[in-house]
């Protein structure tokens, strides 16, 4: 795809700083990282006010009925955890490998997680914007399974490179948003395992549920991929505890198995709201670690919008 020079020129200085800062994080103690994490998201949340708005709006949204102290605390405590999300990127390599994982992780109902992942049939693992999925993901490939997971590219393509390459560092492989369905028909095919996030909106032609009590859209394919082979779905996530690096538990808190006739999958509105269900209950456990920044409630359902011309 063709760039001009200007944007060509600019997508070279952002990786440039990227790599110079991932270099020194890398460099740096990681208790010292921690220090600089808590310092910088108070100056980030409140200071810089980067997109203060959308996350003010999206916490009101979530908890009408906190106060504004609360909400700025949950801010100041997103921007902590998206930096240490960053540094735990950086050291990864370093700290989690096979002989090392046990010291950093707690792993609830090993049982489900290990029957499911090596049924001979089709899966789907959901997750959301909330603790750190990247890490997740990551930890599902020391573990020697090979995951394909549908991600968005990035715009500057140096970084999406540099992205993808520590992605698939440990053999995941990772499937473009755009186009991929048939890719991910192939891999359920062969009874592979499909990685999904489940909180994007998808406008107004998207399947419409309830998340924290307010309209929200979801992305039909999640549901049709499921429904379509088959293929039980494990909702997951990757919960910091007490606010250090390296320090997690991966839960698995839901399967649903098509197969099974249960009334979670019973319609493709009713396993989305299933999954959201789950992931919301995640949110409510730690609410600094979801990404508040992104606009999750976008748009009116169509029924909606039908009803207020009417009126």
């Amino acid at each position: 795809m063709f760039r001009p020079l200007a944007t060509r020129a600019v997508d070279v200085a952002a990786y440039a700083a990227v790599r110079v800062l991932i270099c020194v994080v890398q460099s740096l103690p990681r208790s010292t990282c921690e220090r600089c994490a808590r310092s910088w998201s108070d100056f980030l949340a409140n200071r810089v006010r980067i997109r203060r708005r959308v996350v003010r709006d999206n916490l009101r949204l979530a908890f009408p009925e906190w106060s504004s102290e609360q909400c700025r605390e949950v801010a100041r405590g997103m921007w902590e955890h998206l930096l240490l999300m960053v540094i735990e990127i950086a050291h990864a390599s370093r700290v989690i490998q096979k002989t090392t994982w046990r010291r950093h992780l707690r792993i609830h109902d090993m049982e489900t997680m290990v029957r499911t992942l090596w049924l001979d049939r089709p899966k789907v693992i959901l997750s959301g914007h909330y603790g750190n999925f990247e890490l997740a993901a990551y930890l599902f490939g020391v573990f020697g399974l090979r995951i394909y997971s549908v991600a968005r590219e990035l715009d500057n393509p140096l970084l999406d490179e540099f992205v993808t390459r520590f992605r698939e560092s440990r053999g995941q492989r990772i499937l473009p948003k755009k186009g991929s369905a048939p890719d991910v028909a192939i891999v359920l095919e062969e009874n592979g395992a499909i990685g999904l996030l489940g909180d994007q909106s998808a406008g107004a032609k998207g399947c419409w549920i309830e998340f924290f009590g307010k309209p929200a859209s979801v992305h039909k394919a999640i549901g049709v991929f499921a429904l379509s082979s088959n293929a039980p779905i494990m909702v997951c996530s990757a919960t910091r505890r007490g606010g250090r690096l390296f320090d997690y538990d991966l839960r698995i808190e839901g399967v649903a198995d098509p197969a099974a006739g249960g009334g979670e999958t019973a319609s493709l509105t009713a396993v989305s709201q299933w999954y959201t269900d789950l992931l919301e209950r995640a949110v409510r456990r730690a609410p600094p670690q979801y990404w508040w920044v992104h606009r999750r409630w976008r748009g009116q359902p169509a029924a909606a919008k039908v009803k207020r011309s009417a009126a």
